[in-house]
């Protein structure tokens, strides 16, 4: 590796991209966890390969070559934050909606994403360092993300290489160009401020869905596509939330989430519904397709994210977003005979 990484300081663009793609996958991710963006990761990632690339006769060896490359990626991404908003949450918005008096309106503001556990495996499968938690459930996880969305840019930075990456204070301070005594107060506030807008019975989970997490998907898919409602509330914790990026609405509790389900999206919309399998950010997901009434195929409608407590959903994340479906390598659409 030494050998590599001085030829690539000396300019010779193969050994470089030897030495900096296995890192591709992670820095994916580590910029999606700043960001709470798939396509906003992969913009990150760009430029930090072309400022690895144009600053590698900087690179001293007093750290490990991804260790620097890291800290260019947080750096990318705090400079990507000054330009543009944090990543909402429809909770953090709106308070909830009255099932029979709501509007399903789209609002134009920067949504947090889901990230497809496909490209979850593909950093796993890639890590120089197999003891790191790069891909750890409990800080990918929504609730994880939405939590530090809340965060300034800097804490946000700092929580990440400390306690997910688990960088040294000195790393830390050297890679953000702050003091060590300014790490330690943000990650202080950062840590205060996660903890009050983290779920109390947050677990410390496995690195994939569980049994138990597997079960509730496929009742819930069934009881979708049979469009049974009360089905499906029947796997609902009592205070179990749906919430549906790129709209403020969303709703809580069980009667609520029942109303909305039996009056519009099975009554409204039909029972043209088809689900497939997937999974994101650690939890189970799904697919979601809608066929309009008087078409024959099934149209891309939505990502579901589930939050799963023990045996019951907690909350199911809907994200409206067709578009979201290319980075999960599903389908934009189903045939009739699906």
């Amino acid at each position: 590796m030494d050998q590599l990484v001085n030829a690539a300081r000396a300019g010779d663009h193969a050994a470089f991209a030897q030495v900096v793609e296995p890192l591709r996958h992670e820095l994916h991710v580590h910029c999606y966890r700043l960001l709470g963006s798939v396509e906003d990761a992969e913009d990150a990632v760009q430029e930090t390969l072309l400022r690895a690339w144009s600053r590698r006769g900087s690179y001293a060896g007093r750290a490990s070559f991804r260790a620097w490359v890291y800290g260019i990626a947080t750096n990318a991404c705090l400079d990507a934050l000054r330009r543009r908003k944090s990543r909402s949450w429809p909770t953090d918005l709106a308070g909830p909606s009255d099932p029979r008096q709501y509007e399903l309106a789209a609002v134009d503001v920067p949504w947090l994403q889901p990230y497809p556990d496909r490209l979850l495996d593909a950093a796993g499968a890639a890590q120089e360092e197999p003891e790191a938690v790069v891909t750890a459930r409990e800080t990918i996880e929504l609730a994880f993300l939405a939590a530090i969305q809340r965060l300034p840019a800097r804490q946000r930075a700092v929580l990440i290489l400390r306690d997910t990456l688990d960088w040294s204070v000195k790393d830390t301070a050297a890679a953000l160009g702050l003091s060590r005594a300014a790490v330690n107060s943000a990650l202080q506030r950062a840590r205060a401020a996660l903890a009050a807008h983290l779920p109390a019975e947050r677990a410390q989970w496995g690195s994939k869905p569980t049994a138990a997490e597997r079960t509730a998907l496929n009742r819930l898919i069934s009881a979708w596509e049979d469009a049974d409602a009360a089905a499906l509330v029947t796997l609902l914790r009592d205070d179990a939330k749906l919430i549906m990026p790129p709209g403020t609405t969303w709703f809580a509790g069980r009667r609520d989430i029942g109303a909305f389900l039996a009056e519009h999206v099975f009554g409204e919309m039909g029972d043209g519904w088809r689900l497939t399998a997937t999974a994101a950010n650690r939890q189970p997901a799904f697919g979601l397709y809608w066929r309009v009434p008087g078409e024959a195929a099934f149209r891309a409608f939505a990502i579901g994210v589930l939050r799963v407590d023990g045996d019951t959903v907690g909350e199911i994340a809907l994200f409206q977003q067709p578009e979201l479906f290319r980075s999960f390598a599903l389908p934009a659409g189903l045939p009739p005979s699906y």
